[in-house]
């Protein structure tokens, strides 16, 4: 219940703010609006303000809306209201209604995030796991727990890197990029630091997925190899390990995170999906036991991983995170202006073959990430409206008919040449655009089912 309540809350709002953005700008420009509609379908609320001519429904299927303006080319207009209608506003007017949607949806995304920064957050610090085995942090010499107090990337000056959350969207835009990260790091917080570089540039990066922070060795942030809340029937219960138990090695070989510890369990499976048995070193209530723990071997994606039925590590170190008034704001900007230009990228590339199209999302992913993010708490599902509202704004930029970037594209060539589209190639862009629309829905969709079955 809570991701449909979720989702459709995020849809609504999302799809309101843009359309209210088509609505202000049209009264703005003297265009007299017939309808302002939230969603399609069966309308459940009809309302007129008082002193204006528009009628204002909620339907029952949010996911959509419109704003229908006054037009001869969709009905007659009398004489003594041509002015008023959209099709006789010159260019500039014309241009700044359909922009007005999408730029509402990044306002609104600067705002939340602004918001977010003003508010606070709490994020875990960034402290380095142990680096995942082979990958690229380990043969860069790093070796777990080290702080991270500044990144830089190609051409770029070094950065303060106030969390980890935020290391992992800096490490994100370099591999997207194919960029190199330097980072400055030390032993603990405020200790000199030395650099290490990170050749991004090599990973030749299609998806940003979970897989990616595998490969480049940042998985997590540090934390205590505590087991944590032991489920019952579960292998880790069945071998009597209990919660608060600090894990000190496996086999002999010493822990040192979390993170590393997550790593041993899941390779605990013969090539078969066979269980081995482990002998842990534990240290309870100040004594040292050893206990023989049996992962229950499980398969992912046609690969056997090992499972003990038990949270593992402890909660990272946490900071707030939180910016004055005006850093704030300008984080804001800076944040929806990165997240817009990272989506054209991976856009671009999706196009040219760079990326994977498995990173188009459709909406059962943001469905069920709406859930999720709910789930977390006000700050988390507040990110996450930005992260859609953003996505929202930059589709409806791009140069398909349908969407209001077509538009914005006829407007451009009606500018350069002094003269509309004519109406045969208007029909004609309009069902390829559709075409292509339906295509990459389709793609979004099969990438949603597959998400969901894995």
């Amino acid at each position: 219940m809570l991701t449909l309540v979720a989702f459709v809350v995020a849809l609504g709002l999302l799809i309101a703010v843009h359309e209210y953005g088509h609505y202000r700008m049209a009264v703005a420009c003297g265009v007299k609006v017939l309808r302002f509609s939230v969603g399609f379908g069966k309308p459940l609320l009809r309302w007129h303000r008082k002193g204006s001519s528009t009628e204002f429904v909620l339907c029952a299927l949010p996911l959509g809306g419109y704003v229908r303006m006054l037009d001869e080319r969709e009905a007659a207009v009398s004489p003594a209201e041509r002015h008023l209608a959209f099709n006789t506003q010159p260019l500039r007017s014309r241009a700044a209604i359909v922009a007005a949607g999408p730029a509402a949806n990044l306002l609104l995304a600067i705002a939340i995030y602004a918001i977010v920064n003003w508010s606070g957050v709490e994020e875990p610090k960034p402290i380095l796991s142990v680096p995942v085995a082979g990958s690229i942090a380990e043969r860069v010499g790093l070796k777990g727990g080290e702080w991270v107090a500044q990144a830089a990337t190609a051409g770029e000056e070094p950065t303060d890197i106030g969390s980890f959350e935020d290391l992992r969207w800096r490490m994100t835009q370099a591999a997207l990029s194919n960029d190199d990260m330097t980072l400055s790091v030390a032993p603990r917080e405020g200790e000199a630091t030395r650099t290490v570089v990170l050749p991004l540039s090599e990973l030749d990066v299609r998806e940003a997925d979970a897989a990616l922070f595998q490969r480049i060795g940042i998985a997590s942030p540090w934390s205590a190899p505590v087991v944590g809340e032991v489920m019952q029937g579960g292998a880790a219960a069945r071998s009597g390990l209990r919660d608060g138990d600090v894990v000190r090695s496996v086999d002999g070989k010493t822990v040192r995170d979390g993170q590393s510890l997550r790593a041993i369990i899941r390779a605990a499976t013969g090539p078969g999906g066979e269980a081995v048995v482990q002998r842990w070193e534990v240290e309870r209530g100040g004594q040292s036991m050893q206990i023989d723990v049996t992962p229950t071997p499980e398969q992912q994606a046609g690969i056997w991983v090992g499972r003990v039925g038990a949270y593992i590590g402890a909660t990272p170190e946490m900071m707030t995170v939180r910016h004055g008034a005006v850093d704030g704001l300008i984080g804001g900007v800076v944040r929806t202006w990165e997240v817009s230009w990272l989506t054209l990228k991976m856009m671009g590339r999706m196009v040219i073959g760079e990326a994977s199209i498995k990173n188009l999302s459709g909406p059962l992913t943001i469905a069920d990430y709406a859930g999720k993010s709910a789930s977390l708490g006000v700050t988390s599902y507040l990110l996450f409206l930005a992260l859609i509202s953003v996505s929202l704004g930059v589709l409806n930029l791009l140069p398909l008919p349908v969407l209001d970037g077509g538009h914005l594209m006829y407007y451009l060539w009606e500018g350069v040449t002094g003269r509309s589209v004519s109406d045969v190639w208007m029909e004609r862009l309009q069902r390829g655009g559709v075409v292509i629309l339906m295509a990459l829905m389709s793609v979004a969709l099969f990438n949603d089912v597959a998400r969901l079955a894995g």
